[in-house]
């Protein structure tokens, strides 16, 4: 669509739309809209623009080859009434309406889309999101991973509890164990965002949690250290379709004014899944076997793999419908074929000549660098320096609310600023600079009070650049090539962030063999994230989230909604 224009009709009142299509072939298109309140116009231009990215798949408005227009313009009324309430705003109790064309190609009908409105996807990702993170927190727990079986000097033995103690796990397999899943995500991560142009990602983000519920069943039902390993191995595998997707699909339906703050509650369930895994593995370990841990975990996720198949699949943004008889996106065995691999490696030569999107990945690389660590070695450090009793809990409790504040709190403040690409730099390096500050502080102070302070502050501020930097990942790109992004941001943070971190922090321990002093070095790492955010405010960024595809993309079918409308 080349431009647009709006007027209001000097015949019916109503508002009419003038297109200018990609054929240069005028469009008219009249709304009779009924109104509680005619001077709140608003809600009329936002419905309008929604209906005319749905007038958009339509064949006639997309210059097929294969329709043969007069040239005359063309005028399409439509009928429709846009209840407001009180507030002007549109009333969620019923949806606007997505048109659809006529076999005859003739006429354009209004049909009601599914029942599935952008507030209930953000809750069903937010929920998916929590049980992967319950998940990783069960297995960490002492309820679920227990302890090895242990003999006394005297010659009395003790049996082992949880997955150790069944096993007989040593220490390093113990940690392998708790680590194995993010093999298969780190593979998986890019084959599902590639495969996502030409599998509807909808049905991709099903076939993953299907993979991830087989998954947990598996680990309730293995025998020993390899069974269970392989299979925390393919939750990873299912996790991944996941954490590519769902970011650009939550980002496609948030509100324009709000897609910060829902990216943040997103985002948010990660440290609250940890937290509420912690609790769910020593409540389940304490009055059942272990291995219903994950039994449960599976029956809590399946719905959520059966809605992947049985709800109407969902458009994502940089694909556009197919209405040229091209290959079924909903098809499951559409997998790439022998240039799907030239396919990705151009897609990487793209992200990796971008250089918001590459400054943006370092210094989330260097901020997970240090909160891998923290989560790993925190609790240990602190029982060291300030002698801390119940360090487990304390730390998991300034973690859980400080995640939670801070993570919406960046979202939010992030939207109140104008959620732009140099604004959310803006407040990545301001947030996590003092952040920092604060928490190198905390662990220079020889009072424990004082300590749990300053580090809640710190950690607060920390945590407000989930926000902004996912934010940064999705509008950096054009829209085909965000799952990709965000399948690489994942897999960078983790093998350059936090899977070093923790054995490199053990090392430098053991060489200073003081906690303080070690605690200090690591806080101190991120000061160079924050500088490297800094350095992306300079740079010219531009939002590329309007960005039309590429003109070989694949393409979706156009029974299929672009966008989820508001119940």
């Amino acid at each position: 669509m080349v431009g647009m224009m709006f007027g209001r009709s000097c015949i019916s009142g109503g508002i009419v739309v003038f297109i200018l299509s990609q054929s240069h072939q005028p469009i008219f298109i009249t709304l009779d809209v009924n109104l509680h309140d005619d001077k709140k116009q608003r809600q009329i231009f936002i419905f309008t623009e929604k209906l005319l990215h749905n007038v958009a798949s339509i064949p006639c408005f997309r210059n097929e080859s294969s329709m043969k227009w007069p040239r005359s313009p063309h005028a399409i009324n439509l009928k429709t009434e846009l209840p407001m309430d009180v507030d002007g705003e549109v009333d969620r109790g019923q949806n606007p309406r997505i048109m659809e064309r006529d076999s005859d190609a003739s006429k354009v009908n209004i049909a009601q889309p599914s029942w599935f409105s952008p507030k209930k996807l953000l809750f069903v990702f937010c929920v998916v999101n929590l049980i992967n993170y319950i998940d990783r927190g069960a297995i960490a727990s002492n309820g679920i991973n227990g302890s090895r079986g242990s003999c006394s000097s005297s010659g009395t033995c003790s049996a082992g509890s949880g997955i150790q103690g069944d096993f007989n796990l040593s220490n390093f397999e113990d940690g392998v164990l708790s680590s194995a899943f993010m093999v298969g995500l780190l593979v998986a991560s890019p084959i599902f965002a590639s495969v996502a142009k030409s599998v509807n990602p909808f049905r991709l983000i099903g076939i993953g949690l299907s993979i991830w519920t087989l998954a947990v069943i598996g680990c309730g039902l293995s025998f020993d250290f390899w069974s269970i390993t392989f299979c925390r191995m393919f939750v990873g595998v299912g996790e991944a379709s996941f954490v590519s997707l769902a970011a650009p699909f939550i980002d496609d339906n948030a509100p324009r004014d709000q897609k910060s703050a829902w990216l943040a509650m997103f985002y948010m369930c990660i440290p609250t899944g940890y937290a509420l895994g912690y609790v769910y593995g020593g409540l389940v370990g304490s009055v059942l076997p272990w291995r219903a841990a994950f039994w449960g975990e599976a029956i809590i996720m399946l719905p959520f793999a059966v809605l992947g198949f049985v709800i109407k699949p969902l458009h994502l943004k940089g694909f556009a419908p197919d209405d040229a008889g091209k290959t079924r996106t909903d098809n499951l065995n559409a997998l790439p074929t022998g240039d799907g691999f030239s396919s990705v490696m151009k897609d990487l030569k793209l992200l990796l000549g971008d250089k918001v999107y590459v400054t943006n990945i370092l210094g989330y690389i260097a901020y997970n660098f240090v909160l891998g660590a923290y989560s790993y070695w925190g609790p240990k450090a602190g029982y060291n320096i300030y002698k801390m009793e119940n360090a487990d809990m304390i730390f998991g409790g300034i973690t859980v609310i400080c995640g939670i504040v801070g993570t919406l709190s960046g979202g939010v403040v992030l939207d109140f600023m104008d959620a732009t690409i140099s604004n959310a730099f803006k407040l990545l390096s301001v947030s996590t600079f003092i952040g920092a500050l604060f928490c190198f502080v905390a662990f220079c102070f020889k009072s424990m009070y004082a300590f749990l302070a300053l580090f809640a502050v710190g950690e607060l501020l920390v945590f407000a650049t989930q926000g902004p930097v996912n934010f940064i990942v999705l509008h950096c790109v054009k829209p085909s090539l965000r799952p990709l992004a965000m399948a690489m941001s994942t897999v960078s943070i983790h093998i350059f962030g936090d899977v070093p971190s923790s054995p490199l922090v053990g090392v430098l321990q053991d060489y200073v063999n003081n906690w303080r002093v070690t605690s200090l070095v690591l806080t101190f790492v991120l000061f160079p994230a924050a500088a490297i955010w800094c350095i992306g405010i300079f740079l010219n960024s531009v939002d590329r989230y309007n960005e039309d595809s590429e003109p070989d993309a694949v393409t979706r079918e156009s029974t299929i909604a672009p966008l989820l409308e508001e119940a």
